[in-house]
């Protein structure tokens, strides 16, 4: 048998095609340019051997291959070899550019699949490197796609998988017990967690990364707002939603005390029913002088007997009920006493709002006088900007709303909350947020997922405790999207769905069928 040597040539050719190929799959699947052994020198042996049989093969086949491409079916297969190539060159340049310039997109209304900016804000100023070690058999996807998020936030985040079973000395450096143990750690220090949500990491991140946790005092003995209840008043969720922030609580009974610790980073005063005396007056304006951070919250139809500190910051507490009839309160289950507010001041606490809302059941409003100017000269943004179709009353009958009365009452916009600073000496600087409400901030509206309650308290300490990297808008929950419907409504839907729009469409066909008969 004649053997035709051009038939061999081809032959080697279509093979070397192949072996590169092949040898392109094997890396792609594996991701090892070259391993150990012989099957770890195998990827860049068969691309070698491929390239060396198809650059033979077309050296023997010059001429067919030449007068090949000067006919017409050569020309045209040449083109789309030259067009493929191109494209595939458009498609690798457009990958390279996405994986080193890439910008993702969450296109849910709740950021779903985007960590909060609270969360960026952290990462992105980490002060020292941080690792995030999952530990595991197998990985967590909804955890991974997580940890993508953080890691594209910050440099100074690692994360890894790693399973005890096959690195016990590692599992044991870091006292996990459990297999689904996360650790962040920091330098010598770390927390095991074992929740795979964000808050529950970014808390961890703040516990490693901080030499020391801040102290926010409340203060307490006149009736104000109670850490421990759980009740709709209370504010357990605020002491456990500031816990979560790493921060300490204390409460402190000044006239036990005597002065307001030197610990607290941000002192309290959340609705006093009761009058504060004299001397706790004091206190609190002398640790404001010295460089203190506070907050008072001024619920209306009381005298707590603080306008000797609001005075040294140029504000006043007003002696008024703030009513809103613009109707946006009804649509939340909310009357004309609790005002929604939508406009805020361009201040820090605020300013990412947008046009979110936050609500204030029962509130007083806060103005702020002129300025003498001296040693009383304060900074002082409005925070909180009630309607135009709010006003204020003196006294308010249980069970009504009465109208507005010019000359008596003052007209809307009103301003219901106010942040305030002023420098002492030449380093320190004291901060202080007055509202005109405290039930803002209670159980049974700091949970509500529609309004922005919780984000202007904990906002506001974060500003006050001079922690600005963690003011931002919190996680947002899922919303509910279900829809009800009443029984004539289903039947309705029913009807319309199921027997009219499929007849509808038979009986157009049938129609068109029979008119072009």
């Amino acid at each position: 048998m004649k053997i035709d040597r051009q038939e061999i040539y081809r032959l080697a050719g279509f093979i070397g095609v192949a072996m590169i190929l092949a040898g392109i799959i094997r890396y792609i699947i594996l991701g090892i340019w070259v391993g150990e052994g012989f099957l770890g020198k195998l990827t860049p042996a068969m691309l070698i051997i491929g390239a060396i049989l198809v650059v033979v093969s077309a050296a023997f086949n010059f001429r067919a291959i030449f007068g090949f491409f000067g006919r017409r079916q050569g020309k045209l297969g040449a083109n789309t070899v030259v067009l493929s190539v191109a494209v595939l060159g458009l498609v690798v340049v457009a990958n390279y550019a996405g994986y080193h310039r890439h910008k993702r997109f969450d296109l849910t209304s709740e950021g779903l699949y985007s960590i909060s900016d609270q969360t960026k804000k952290v990462v992105a100023n980490l002060p020292k490197d941080v690792k995030v070690i999952y530990f595991n058999k197998a990985d967590n996807q909804q955890f991974s796609d997580l940890m993508s998020e953080y890691k594209y936030s910050g440099p100074r985040l690692t994360y890894e998988r790693v399973d005890p079973n096959q690195r016990p000395e590692m599992a044991r450096q870091y006292k996990v017990r459990r297999m689904g143990d996360i650790v962040v750690a920091a330098g010598d220090r770390s927390e095991i967690i074992s929740d795979t949500a964000e808050q529950g990491v970014t808390n961890a991140i703040l516990k490693v990364t901080r030499d020391s946790l801040k102290t926010i005092c409340f203060v307490e003995g006149h009736g104000e707002k109670s850490l421990s209840d759980k009740q709709a008043e209370g504010y357990s969720t605020v002491e456990q939603r500031l816990k979560d922030e790493n921060y300490q609580i204390k409460s402190v009974l000044l006239a036990r005390e005597q002065q307001v610790p030197s610990e607290c980073a941000a002192l309290v005063v959340a609705g006093p029913k009761q009058s504060v005396t004299p001397p706790e007056v004091a206190m609190i304006g002398k640790y404001l002088d010295g460089g203190g951070k506070a907050m008072l919250m001024l619920d209306p139809e009381t005298d707590p007997q603080l306008d000797d500190v609001l005075k040294r910051w140029n504000i006043q507490s007003a002696d008024n009920i703030v009513l809103d009839v613009s109707g946006v309160g009804q649509m939340f289950g909310a009357g004309a006493l609790a005002p929604v507010v939508s406009d805020y001041g361009s201040h820090t606490i605020t300013k990412d709002f947008g046009r979110t809302m936050c609500v204030f059941p029962k509130a007083r409003a806060i103005k702020v006088t002129s300025d003498s100017g001296g040693a009383n000269t304060a900074n002082t943004a409005p925070l909180l900007t009630t309607s135009e179709q709010s006003y204020t009353k003196d006294k308010i009958t249980p069970g009504k709303n009465p109208d507005y009365e010019a000359g008596k009452d003052q007209k809307g916009p009103l301003t219901l909350g106010v942040a305030a600073s002023k420098g002492v000496g030449e380093k320190k600087e004291s901060r202080l947020v007055v509202i005109g409400n405290s039930e803002f901030a209670s159980n049974g509206v700091f949970r509500v997922p529609s309004f922005r309650n919780g984000d202007l308290f904990l906002n506001s300490v974060n500003w006050l405790a001079e922690d600005e990297d963690l003011i931002s808008i919190r996680p947002k929950s899922v919303t509910n999207r279900s829809v009800t419907m009443t029984a004539s409504q289903q039947r309705t839907f029913f009807l319309l769905s199921v027997a009219f729009m499929p007849l509808a469409v038979i009986g157009s066909g049938i129609y068109i069928w029979l008119k072009r008969r």
